[in-house]
C-alpha cells in the first residue's frame, strides 16, 4: 500500500503554502516530515490524508485519488492525529477510544471494540483512566487518548474487514509528552509499520526524527527541499541553510551512525 502526492498546490488567503509537493509514502516504513515553523508541514499532513483537498495535484491512497473512496473505506486505510482536537461533550477515556472505530468497523460487536480499546489504552500508558473524563487528563494524556482513538480506528477495521494495517498520520504526536512518553509513542509508530503499516509524521526534535524514522522529509518555504534517509538529509549544510543552525552542530553517534544535532555548546546571550 502506498499513499502517494503528485504536483500538490496549495493556496489559501491569496497565498501559496504548497508548491508542487510530489511524494511517495509506503508501507512498512516511518517518514518523519521536518521543518521551520510555518514551512507547511502540518498543511501538507493534512492534504495527505484527505482533510484539505489540494488547490490542484493529486492524492492517492493505493492508487486512488482520496475523493474518489467513500468515507468508511478511507477511514479503514487512514487515520490522522491533528494538533488540535476539540471536544464539545463529555466522554470518558474508554468511550472516546471506542469512537474510533464506529466508521471504520461498523460491524464489530460491542464486546470486541471494549477489548480493543482496553488493549489500545495500555499500549498508550492510559489502562487505569478508561472511566476518567477526557476533559480532565492532563495535556499530554489527553494527546495519548486521541492516538489511542485513532490506533483504535485502523486496527478495528484490520479486525473487521481483514484490512492491511493502513496509514497513521501523526501531527506532533508527542509535542505534550515527557521524554519516556515520548519514546513510547514513537515506539507505536514504529511498532505499526513493522505490523505493515505506514507511519507519516510531523516532529519538531530532529533527534527524534533521525531516531525514529527510515525516511526524513524536509519542508521549507512550502517546498521539499530534501528527502531519504536520515544520515543522507540531516547534515551541516541542512542545518544552516533550512534551520539557521551554526557549522558543526550536526554529529555522528558513535553506535548508531545516525547523525544528531547537539546543542549544549549554543551560547545564550
Amino acid at each position: 500500500m502506498s499513499l502517494a502526492l503528485q504536483d500538490v498546490v496549495w493556496r489559501a488567503g491569496g497565498k501559496t503554502i504548497l508548491h508542487g509537493a510530489s511524494l511517495r509514502f509506503e508501507a512498512g516504513q516511518v517518514t518523519a516530515i521536518v521543518g521551520p515553523n510555518g514551512a507547511g508541514k502540518s498543511t501538507l499532513l493534512r492534504i495527505a490524508s484527505g482533510l484539505l483537498s489540494p488547490t490542484s495535484g493529486t492524492v492517492t491512497l493505493q492508487g486512488t485519488e482520496l475523493n474518489h473512496l467513500a468515507p468508511a473505506r478511507l477511514a479503514a486505510m487512514r487515520a490522522m492525529l491533528t494538533q488540535e482536537t476539540v471536544l464539545r461533550a463529555r466522554f470518558t477515556l474508554q468511550d472516546l477510544v471506542v469512537m474510533g472505530a464506529r466508521v471504520s468497523a461498523p460491524r464489530l460487536t460491542g464486546q470486541e471494540r471494549t477489548m480493543l480499546a482496553e488493549d489500545l489504552l495500555g499500549r498508550v500508558g492510559l489502562e487505569h483512566f478508561a472511566d476518567r473524563d477526557v476533559m480532565d487528563l492532563s495535556g499530554g494524556e489527553h494527546q495519548r487518548a486521541h492516538l489511542a482513538r485513532v490506533l483504535m480506528q485502523l486496527e478495528a477495521a484490520v479486525s473487521d474487514k481483514g484490512n492491511a494495517p493502513g496509514f497513521l498520520l501523526l501531527d506532533e504526536p508527542i509535542s505534550a509528552q515527557d521524554p519516556a512518553r515520548q519514546h513510547l509513542v514513537l515506539d507505536l509508530a514504529r511498532k505499526h509499520a513493522r505490523r505493515g503499516g505506514g507511519v507519516v509524521l510531523v516532529l519538531h526534535d530532529l533527534n527524534w526524527a533521525v531516531a525514529c524514522a527510515d525516511r526524513i522529509v524536509v519542508v521549507h518555504q512550502g517546498t521539499i527541499h530534501a528527502q531519504g534517509p536520515p544520515q543522507d538529509v540531516l547534515t551541516d549544510t541542512l542545518a544552516q541553510t533550512v534551520f539557521g543552525l551554526e557549522e558543526g552542530r550536526v554529529q555522528t553517534h558513535e553506535r548508531t551512525g545516525k547523525p544528531y544535532i547537539l546543542p549544549h555548546d549554543i551560547i545564550f546571550n
